[in-house]
């Protein structure tokens, strides 16, 4: 759960989801980013930095320069955490039973739960 917390955080960022669109397609340095993205390659490296601390991203030394590319697993993974979490079911608890009955409330039930 705390890794995908983690990447969707890293994701949630504009620049850095137009990152990782890029880098599935095909694995950029960061200069090639930068021109891709219309950033400057500072601003390109600390992005990538932390999508690499999220686990998103691996860089991959080629000489001078690095050249990143996707977990796809990890992607894949979370997808299939997020799939499992659409597919809970609802409870009926007091207060989804109804609404009429504003007397019951299923705060205590939530309590108990906890």
């Amino acid at each position: 759960m705390a890794e995908l917390m983690s990447l969707m955080k890293a994701l949630a960022d504009k620049t850095r989801y137009s990152i990782v669109e890029l880098l599935l397609q095909h694995n950029y340095c960061v200069g090639a980013l930068a021109r891709h993205l219309d950033l400057s390659e500072s601003a390109v490296s600390q992005h990538l930095k932390i999508l690499r601390t999220a686990g998103i991203v691996k860089g991959e030394k080629r000489g001078y320069f690095t050249h990143y590319t996707v977990d796809r697993d990890l992607l894949r993974h979370a997808a299939e955490e997020l799939t499992a979490l659409s597919r809970l079911e609802k409870r009926e608890t007091p207060c989804s039973k109804s609404e009429k009955n504003r007397k019951t409330c299923c705060q205590k039930e939530v309590e108990e739960n906890v």
